[in-house]
Order: structure tokens, then C-alpha cells, then sequence
């Protein structure tokens, strides 16, 4: 019998990939929005994400729309644990959709709603890093059902986390600007993305090193041997992708430093997968353990391998009819 955990798990692992890819760099440009001088800097980096920024989002709803339904243990851990960040998470979301579209259609106070999409995007972004900082430390579970207290995701290492992602999407949103405009606004990114990586990759080796104290698995799956020999090749590879990085911000590439920027968030999430795999709450709850009935994954399984598809498809058109250079009035070749 095939087994449908572990294709659900990754199903919901890629959603959370897509998302993390696509809507990374257009939280992150709100993030860096506030360094951009009003005018045509700003209609620029709004253009740049202005056809795709919420089709993005569509990976967010399945990434939860699958947990719930595919691990609704899982889910019913989680979401009590964490509904402080999680409703935070929204709320930023909403805010920066809402200040997205009215500062076109009212720019008498265009500047309240520049503020509003800062807001929105930070909050959101630092939230999702605290989520992940407070699965990674642990939640504390008894029976089949969420122990802990209201404040039990706050901690040093989760605001690490969150203090990460947003720089993270930060250096992502500066390498999207890179890559898709060009004048005072791509070397005004180009200089955010220097010192934007240097500081993400300082947070990625904390984080790393902190993360190995947090349980006992954790130190097995990195520094057991054998296995060692085959994860010590991740960092290794952060390594080679950080070098080619700056390189290619020092022979003012274009699309190079979007590309290796998502080359190290693909190496984070491959570390986050060596991590916790084969759980979907580490350290308490496998995917096992917290999956739905077989025939509940089966039938959900037929609207994925309908859905997915027609998604990456619409996604892929949709980025490819606005492929070119961006200016203040909007796209060009």
C-alpha cells in the first residue's frame, strides 16, 4: 500500500516551500519600503510585485488547508499553541492587502498606507519566524491535546527566528528589486543586499547552533555518525552559495542574487527538514501519529493532483507574462 503520510507530508512541505519562495520577496520588499524615496522608487517596487503578490498567498491556504485536513491531530496541537503569532500573522497579512490596494486608489493619504504596508509586512513576517521558532523549541503536549501556557511561544529563541525571517525576506525582497528594475532603485538594492546578507548569515549560524541545544533528536540527526557525514555537506553547501553570492553582487549580476538567496533558503529547509523528519510536531508527534484516516488522504488526494497543478500552471503564466523589467508606470521588456 502506498503510503499517503508521507506524500501528504510532502505535499504540504512543498506548499510551505512555494510560499516561502513567492511571497518571501514581496513581504520582504514591504519590509524594506520605508528606505525607498517616495515616488517613483516606491510605484517601482510596487509594480514589481503588484501582478503576483496575492496569488502568492495561495500556498499559505493549502500549506493550512492540508495540515488541518491531512494531520488534524497535528493541527489541533498547534493552532492552540500558537494562536497568538498565527492571528498576528493574519492580521499583518490583512493590513498589508489593504494598504496594497488603497494607497492607488487614495493617495491623498498615501503615506498613512506606505506606513500600514511597512506594518503589515513586518508583522507578519516576524510572526511566521516566531511559529517556527516555537515548533522548534517544542510544545508541550499531554494525551492528544496542547499543555503548554499562553506564552509559552515567546522565548530568546524564537524572537531569534523571527528577527531572522524578516531579514531573510528582506534580503529576498532586495534581491527580487535586483533583478527586476534597474536605475537609482536596483543600486539603492544592491547595497541593502550586502549588509542584508551578512546579517542573515550571522542569524542562520545562531539559529543552527542554538537549534542543536534545543532537543536530544535534533544532536542525533545532525552529529550522529554516519549520518554526519552526509549532513555535514548542508552548511557546506551554505558555504559555496553565500561565496557565489556576493560574487555575484560584486560583478553586479541581475538575477544571480535572487537565485542564491533562495539557494539558502532551500538550504535552511532542507536543514529544517534533517531536523525534525520524520515528525510533524517535533520531538512529540510524528506524521504518523497525528495523520488522518487512510481513505481522508486518498480522497484529498485526487483534488490535490487536480488543484496543484493547475496552480503552478497559472502561477508559471502569470510570472511569465510580466517577466520583464519594471519601471514606475509598470512592466517592460
Amino acid at each position: 500500500m502506498i503510503d499517503l503520510t508521507v506524500i501528504w507530508a510532502g505535499i504540504i512541505g512543498f506548499a510551505i516551500v512555494a510560499y516561502v519562495v513567492m511571497d518571501g520577496f514581496d513581504l520582504g520588499i514591504g519590509i524594506l519600503f520605508p528606505r525607498f524615496k517616495v515616488g517613483a522608487e516606491r510605484d517601482m517596487a510596487m509594480n514589481s510585485v503588484a501582478p503576483v503578490w496575492d496569488g502568492n498567498e495561495t500556498w499559505l491556504v493549502l500549506g493550512g488547508g492540508g495540515l488541518l485536513a491531512a494531520f488534524p491531530l497535528a493541527y489541533a496541537i498547534i493552532l492552540p499553541a500558537l494562536y497568538a503569532p498565527l492571528v498576528a500573522m493574519l492580521l499583518g497579512l490583512i493590513l498589508r492587502g489593504v494598504a496594497f490596494e488603497f494607497r492607488w486608489r487614495d493617495p491623498a493619504h498615501r503615506p498613512v498606507w506606505d506606513l500600514a504596508f511597512t506594518i503589515g509586512s513586518t508583522v507578519a513576517t516576524f510572526a511566521q519566524g516566531i511559529t517556527l521558532g516555537a515548533l522548534l523549541q517544542g510544545i508541550t503536549v499531554a494525551g492528544r491535546a496542547y499543555a503548554g501556557g499562553w506564552w509559552e511561544w515567546l522565548s530568546p529563541f524564537s524572537v531569534l527566528t523571527g528577527i531572522g525571517l524578516v531579514i531573510g525576506y528582506a534580503l529576498l525582497g532586495a534581491g527580487w528589486l535586483i533583478w527586476k528594475t534597474d536605475g537609482p532603485l536596483q543600486e539603492k538594492a544592491y547595497r541593502h543586499a550586502t549588509w542584508l546578507g551578512i546579517a542573515l548569515l550571522a542569524v542562520i549560524a545562531l539559529v543552527s547552533l542554538a537549534t542543536l541545544g534545543l532537543e536530544a533528536q535534533y544532536q542525533q540527526h545532525w552529529l550522529a555518525y554516519p549520518g554526519v557525514l552526509v549532513t555535514a555537506q548542508v552548511p557546506l553547501a551554505t558555504l559555496i552559495v553565500s561565496v557565489l553570492f556576493f560574487r555575484s553582487l560584486k560583478k553586479r549580476q541581475h538575477a544571480g542574487p535572487f537565485l542564491y538567496v533562495l539557494g539558502l533558503f532551500g538550504l535552511c529547509i532542507v536543514g529544517l527538514g534533517i531536523s525534525i523528519w520524520p515528525d510533524v510536531i517535533p520531538a512529540r508527534l510524528t506524521i504518523w501519529d497525528g495523520a488522518a484516516p487512510y481513505r481522508s488522504q486518498l480522497f484529498m488526494l485526487v483534488g490535490a493532483v487536480v488543484l496543484v497543478p493547475v496552480i503552478l500552471a497559472y502561477t508559471g503564466w502569470a510570472y511569465w507574462v510580466f517577466r520583464g523589467k519594471v519601471g514606475a508606470e509598470g512592466y517592460h521588456s
